[in-house]
């Protein structure tokens, strides 16, 4: 019975050691500690069966024995005291492999993480102040018939409409969008405007300038500086090149040479000489731009059919130079009014040549109230003078005061009746 008793006995402290070895293999894989090793030691006697462990000096956590009842208590063996207290110590080695087990715990669990986390959802609903903080730019369109559509993403565009550039006009002209949508402002647009600025081109004219002339914005700074300085070798003022530049946009496009046979051309067919042929362009500055055939087809308007002789044209043209690039249609229908119907001859015309440039209806009106109230003298000679210059150009408040001698009362029931 008794022995049948310790068999009993011995193969439950065999399970145990069995779990309690299963146990510190577990432990070992996650913590990579060496195993302890447990070594049986013979009881001294039948009536008290011991099991002893011995753990590696290296790897010693704590030293323990099994009684019968299946209790572990601590050793109090003299002899063990100074390993059981070494053991407890932490040594170099040990805490090098705890910090390299925390980083890969560290990394595996992130690796974990990512590899569960599941790929967002276009249809996953989010919070208010999530969907605050979507920043989400808009494409740009890749073709447009309007610049509109590209103003807030570009710079360039942007920068020019603050400037005054009308975008809605230069969107209708052929090739002009896609150019300024290459052009940048820093490196292509900035130092034009700068150069514009020095020349004389006011701030505020810059958006009119470039709405009116945008492939100044192409050219090379080598060749506008260039025009610039040969109009200035030709003797015209820091203002006259301001003046010029500002009121004929397209005039720093054109090559030198081209500039230098304009202003051979107007001095030849004129007949003028160099002074007045820089005050001609200098009042009206797109001579130098302009198509040159209205100019040709007025010159011989002037001479063969209305009969001014050469020195009567160069006179006329020098006082009023828009005459050069008026309508055929509208010049010979003012001469035939005031020739033909009113009577006034050539010298008088030449003398006030702002009549030919005044609206037709207006010299007919006038000339009619005049002459419905027997003031229409147009003769220097005779009483009663009205020149042509006050006939054309003073206000209807003054004409009827000082020359019909009526009320604008009158003058406008006349108007009605015509």
């Amino acid at each position: 019975m008794a022995s049948f008793g310790y068999q009993f006995y011995r193969q439950c402290s065999l399970l145990r050691v069995s779990s309690l070895v299963a146990s510190l293999h577990t432990l070992r894989i996650q913590h990579a500690v060496q195993p302890l090793v447990p070594v049986y030691s013979l009881p001294a006697s039948s009536s008290s069966h011991k099991h002893s462990w011995v753990i590696p000096e290296r790897c010693r956590w704590k030293t323990c024995r099994f009684t019968s009842t299946g209790r572990a208590v601590q050793l109090q063996d003299k002899n063990n005291q100074d390993g059981l207290q070494n053991s407890l110590l932490p040594y170099e080695g040990q805490n090098q492999q705890k910090a390299a087990v925390l980083e890969s715990a560290v990394t595996d669990s992130q690796v974990v993480d990512l590899e569960s986390a599941s790929p967002l959802s276009p249809f996953e609903e989010i919070s208010d102040e999530e969907a605050l903080q979507i920043a989400a730019q808009p494409q740009l369109p890749p073709a447009s018939v309007t610049l509109r559509d590209y103003v807030d993403q570009s710079e360039t565009l942007s920068k020019l409409v603050l400037l005054g550039v009308d975008l809605s006009k230069l969107e209708q002209r052929p090739n002009v969008g896609n150019m300024l949508l290459r052009l940048d402002f820093e490196t292509d647009i900035k130092e034009r405007l700068f150069f514009l600025k020095e020349v004389g081109v006011e701030e505020s004219h810059l958006g009119y300038f470039i709405t009116k002339n945008p492939f100044i914005l192409t050219e090379s700074m080598e060749n506008l500086q260039d025009r610039v300085s040969y109009l200035k070798s030709k003797k015209f003022s820091p203002t006259a090149v301001a003046r010029m530049v500002s009121k004929a946009p397209y005039l720093l496009n054109f090559s030198v040479e081209r500039l230098d046979n304009r202003l051979g051309f107007f001095q030849k067919e004129l007949g003028l000489n160099v002074q007045k042929t820089m005050d001609l362009v200098t009042r009206l500055p797109r001579l130098l731009t302009g198509s040159l055939e209205p100019v040709k087809e007025n010159l011989k308007v002037c001479q063969i059919e209305l009969g001014f002789k050469e020195n009567e044209v160069q006179h006329i043209v020098t006082r009023i130079p828009k005459l050069l690039t008026a309508s055929k249609k509208k010049l010979t229908g003012i001469f035939d009014y005031l020739h033909n119907t009113m009577g006034i001859p050539h010298n008088l015309i030449v003398k006030f040549p702002q009549a030919l440039n005044a609206k037709l209806l207006r010299i007919k009106e006038r000339h009619l109230f005049l002459k419905h109230l027997g003031r229409a003298q147009y003769d220097p000679a005779e009483p009663n003078y009205i020149s042509l210059n006050r006939l054309v150009s003073l206000p209807d408040e003054v004409f009827c005061a000082e020359i019909a001698l009526a009320s604008l009362n009158d003058f406008e029931m006349f108007q009605k009746t015509l």
